[in-house]
């Protein structure tokens, strides 16, 4: 093993909306022994926002493509996934009251169960209520001042550690953090953990001097 360990905690950066995110939940028993895991709900809507794109499902000819992804690499890992019956939805509710609870992991499973294994919306007045009944927290945290402001924080810092998509794996470092996205990153974290190295090895070390060739407006 080589290279300096200095990461213990990661951050998990998810949104409810996020099929990948309910399947990467499920890896984190392989993560080391060392490493503990603090979940952050963040708004992917604002985030997509801030950088100028659009979410996989908000695109026509990726959307049916990014639903059986998501089955199929489930199916990889034992996650069986049921998708709600409307997605994209509106998860800004779910989200309120995940950041005014503090949601521990656990928590944060029994949510992504509700929406991923159970098939439910947390979009309308009825499902939320559920939704807020099954964590154990009242429904008018949704509502709530603080855990507004929370999840707003959330995200603000989540864009500003570099974070562009969820779900997203945020490691600090002595000169910053390292974001790994997706469950197609998994791999790649789990390297960097045991090498913190790894980015220092050749055929990664230049690609921070690669120009841009052309550019889209």
């Amino acid at each position: 093993m080589t290279g300096s360990r200095s990461v213990r905690t990661i951050d998990f950066c998810y949104d409810i909306i996020s099929p990948y995110a309910h399947i990467a939940l499920r890896r984190f028993g392989e993560l080391p022994g060392d490493v503990t895991v603090r979940p952050v709900p963040v708004l992917l809507g604002a985030i997509l926002a801030h950088w100028g794109q659009r979410g996989p499902a908000e695109i026509a000819a990726k959307r049916l493509h990014t639903y059986r992804q998501s089955v199929f690499l489930g199916h990889q890992h034992g996650v069986e996934i049921s998708f709600p019956p409307r997605h994209p939805f509106n998860p800004l509710k779910a989200l309120r009251l995940l950041s005014g609870a503090n949601a521990d992991l656990e928590m944060v499973r029994t949510a992504f169960d509700f929406v991923f294994a159970e098939g439910r919306a947390p979009d309308t007045d009825e499902e939320i209520l559920a939704f807020a009944h099954r964590l154990g927290l009242p429904v008018s945290l949704a509502e709530d001042g603080p855990a507004k402001a929370a999840l707003r924080a959330n995200t603000d810092q989540a864009i500003a550690r570099g974070v562009f998509g969820v779900p997203s794996l945020v490691c600090q470092t002595a000169a910053g953090h390292e974001v790994f996205w997706g469950v197609d990153g998994f791999d790649m974290a789990l390297a960097w953990l045991e090498d913190a190295a790894l980015f220092e090895r050749p055929g990664y070390k230049r690609l921070d001097d690669v120009e841009i060739g052309i550019e889209r407006k």
